[in-house]
């Protein structure tokens, strides 16, 4: 159903499209006994506009009444017998919930001004550029702000903070607020809760004029079971799958899509294909993707059925993912697709070509996990489960990884990232440390909205953040590690590849200490193209700590989270340290360094 013959794609053909003697509708409904079309053109008669069935399944007709802006369901008479009044699948604009009607979208009249950016995007090479991702949830960063409103804050505050990019939570329509988006009924429709589809596109638009790039959060694992959405379309599981072993995610009591049926993959991938291309998106944030790979996900014995090789792996799931990732990058060259896959998948960003699933990011949620559950701990008790945050270097290149810090860390009572520090413990000045070690760590970065001030109180999405509450000396600690990591050739051109890092020391638990070099390649040995990351863990204060360097002579200290502008104590290296013809550590040179406590410092050769 992506492309018809003559090149036109699933939401040219299916769906509601207004023209100057009325509105042609198309649904796919290929077990539906009958499909009648009404709507506010006909005050809601639902037996006037009997549509004709063709061989593809496609219910089609024509209302001479029908405008742009009215609002229309499909009565389908399904494969059962029984009369079901559905949303379009396809429909370009949804009732504001709680309405469930789809609307007849106007043709767009927004005129882009991003053509070049839009020309330059394919020639830019994420895997070595800078990325620092803003995660946002629109209703609730500022509440009352729609699409234009938000894109003109957003898009100063994250300038002024120094982030590449913002991923927008979804804003694919849905009907409950609080799924936060991701039960999700509108598939090529934005909510409406915050504008139109031409407010959203100013909303890209406006970013990309101030060079930052948009991605969104989409869901093509599942999608709800409300009476008027996708579920049992046309009297049968259309959707969904048949397989009750398979039809359903437990974890969320939602349907799962049935990634075998190509009408279902086609649905999917025009979905992913008209944000890209007519919101001019510049990546996808793919939900849930262990939930489609594994065919035992959240599932008992007895609860699932192995493949025809006898294993739990979901080779539609497979398939679908391989073919969406390679129809974007085709359609849409330069956009990003990001996995949010939570286990150890192979491949997940290697090239479909070579046998991988051909994403361009993975989520890193084990470095997520490891980090937070290390600095949630008193620390005297880091030095317990050092090594797992050590673990995560040794293999911060086995993926192609984004580092999150998302708002699933921020919620159901596991606090925010502040609170999560000890009591008893300065507290900003180890959220400080922590965003330290998240931007210097190789990986790109991602961090939920009012983490970067210090938000205290868990995200609500019915409530905004604690503006009147922003440290701003954690801000501004996190928009210079962000500046630096841009700036810097050492902090990001070598994420993905295992000769752009090396240890200074992981091994010193007494004191709580990790540092490790950053390269913008194997031969680095100046200014900005090698950087030396320390980080003192502890409550106390290190003087006279010796370390060792790979290169001779002057370091100045170019970040000290310890520094009074972010509300530090002040202690530090007075702007530089000297590498002296001692060894240590392996090395052949070593400098005696003050750590401040719960601080991270970074030097490079001043040269």
């Amino acid at each position: 159903m992506t492309v018809g013959s003559d090149g036109e794609p699933l939401w040219l053909r299916l769906g509601a499209h207004p023209g100057p003697t009325g509105t042609a509708f198309a649904v796919w409904a290929p077990n539906a006994r009958s499909v009648t079309v009404f709507g506010e053109f006909d005050d809601w008669d639902g037996s006037t506009h009997a549509m004709q069935p063709g061989s593809d399944g496609v219910w089609t007709a024509v209302v001479d009444e029908a405008r742009a802006g009215m609002a229309y369901k499909y009565r389908i008479v399904g494969a059962d017998g029984q009369v079901r009044d559905k949303a379009d699948p396809v429909a370009r604009e949804a009732g504001l919930p709680p309405e469930t009607a789809s609307i007849i979208a106007p043709p767009s009249s927004f005129r882009w001004t991003d053509d070049r950016w839009q020309a330059s995007r394919p020639l830019r090479n994420p895997a070595t550029e800078p990325m620092s991702i803003y995660e946002v949830h629109l209703g609730s960063w500022r509440t009352g702000l729609g699409y234009r409103a938000a894109a003109l804050e957003l898009a100063d505050y994250v300038a002024e903070l120094g982030f590449t990019h913002v991923q927008l939570m979804p804003v694919t329509e849905h009907p409950y607020g609080g799924s936060w988006g991701y039960q999700v009924s509108s598939y090529f429709a934005c909510s409406g809760r915050w504008g139109s589809a031409d407010d959203l596109r100013f909303f890209v638009d406006h970013l990309h004029s101030r060079g930052i790039a948009v991605i969104l959060d989409w869901v093509p694992a599942h999608f709800p079971k409300d009476p008027f959405a996708l579920g049992e379309f046309d009297g049968t599981p259309l959707y969904e799958h048949a397989d009750p072993l398979r039809r359903e995610q437990p974890d969320w009591g939602t349907y799962a899509f049935n990634l075998g049926r190509p009408e279902v993959r086609d649905f999917l991938v025009a979905s992913a294909v008209y944000w890209c291309t007519e919101f001019h998106l510049d990546g996808l944030r793919v939900d849930a993707v262990a939930s489609m790979l594994y065919l035992d996900y959240s599932r008992g014995d007895g609860q699932w059925r192995p493949n025809a090789r006898g294993t739990n792996e979901n080779d539609e799931a497979v398939d679908f993912l391989r073919t969406l990732n390679d129809t974007v990058h085709t359609v849409c060259p330069g956009a990003l697709m990001i996995a949010e896959e939570s286990t150890a998948w192979p491949g997940v960003t290697t090239a479909t070509g070579h046998g991988g699933l051909g994403f361009d990011f993975k989520w890193n949620l084990g470095w997520m996990h490891d980090l937070l559950s290390f600095v949630s701990r008193p620390p005297d008790r880091r030095a317990e489960v050092q090594e797992h945050v050590a673990f995560s270097l040794t293999h911060a290149t086995a993926e192609n990884y984004v580092l999150p810090i998302s708002h699933d860390e921020v919620v159901h009572g596991k606090g925010t990232l502040i609170t999560r520090i000890p009591d008893g413990c300065d507290r900003p000045a180890h959220v400080r440390l922590t965003l330290a070690f998240q931007w210097a760590h190789p990986g790109k970065k991602l961090l939920f909205m009012g983490q970067e001030f210090g938000q205290e109180h868990e995200w609500a999405d019915d409530r905004g953040l604690d503006w009147e509450r922003r440290d701003d000396g954690i801000a501004l600690a996190a928009g210079d590690l962000a500046r630096l990591h841009a700036a810097l050739p050492a902090m990001h051109r070598m994420d993905g590849d295992a000769r752009g890092f090396d240890w200074l020391d992981a091994r010193d638990l007494r004191n709580t200490v990790i540092g490790f070099l950053r390269r913008s390649d194997e031969h680095a040995r100046t200014e900005g193209e090698l950087v030396a990351c320390v980080f003192n863990f502890s409550d106390r204060d290190l003087y006279g700590y010796r370390l060792g360097f790979p290169v001779r002579g002057v370091w100045r200290e170019i970040l000290n989270t310890a520094a009074t502008e972010y509300g530090g104590h002040g202690i530090g290296n007075l702007g530089q340290i000297v590498a002296v013809d001692e060894p240590s550590h392996g090395r052949p040179y070593s400098a005696t360094i003050t750590l401040p406590a719960a601080s991270a410092v970074f030097f490079t050769p001043a040269r």
